[in-house]
């Protein structure tokens, strides 16, 4: 595998995946906040109606924490949204917002876009973004655990190409 893709746009390196790691935690926090707010009213209203039985319990968290399968239900909505997040971004564009912000995007080796089932593999052996530390390891390929299993490349694009994309 070469160094730069077959469109001639560099891969990126490991401080700049980082940088773009932490735009996108910051936002994936936010998108789990959000998501858990409809999820717990979601279960509020299940419980005034009667649809989830309060017990001897007095307040709805415990009935929640109480339960394994609310908890699994609540949780798995919540990093349902968080994993939704990523899935459609890369195959809507190829670039989260983290990824926007420092000029990143994720692509085939043939430079089109991924496609939601690569995306979902992608996001499911990224490792919560530990996958970005095998580029320290690969300097010649600048190839991620992630980017490895998917046959996928994260490029730099140029400052001319990134803006075209940001106003399309």
């Amino acid at each position: 595998m070469s160094l730069t893709s077959p469109n001639q746009f560099p891969r990126a390196g490991f401080r700049r995946r980082i940088a773009s790691w932490v735009y996108d935690v910051l936002t994936s926090v936010a998108v789990y906040m959000v998501a858990g707010t409809v999820s717990f009213g979601i279960f509020g209203l299940f419980a005034h109606y009667g649809v989830i039985d309060m017990g001897e319990h007095k307040h709805l968290i415990d009935v929640q924490q109480s339960s394994w399968l609310y908890n699994i239900l609540v949780y798995g909505w919540n990093i349902g949204w968080v994993g939704f997040f990523f899935v459609w971004f890369w195959c809507r564009s190829g670039q989260t917002i983290g990824m926007k912000a420092w000029r990143l995007r994720v692509q085939n080796l043939d430079s089109t876009l991924i496609s939601k089932t690569t995306a979902v593999k992608r996001l499911l052996y990224t490792f919560l973004g530990l996958g970005n530390l095998a580029v320290i390891f690969d300097r010649k390929n600048k190839l991620s655990l992630q980017d490895r299993f998917t046959d996928t490349e994260v490029v730099l694009l140029t400052l001319e190409a990134n803006k075209a994309r940001l106003t399309s």
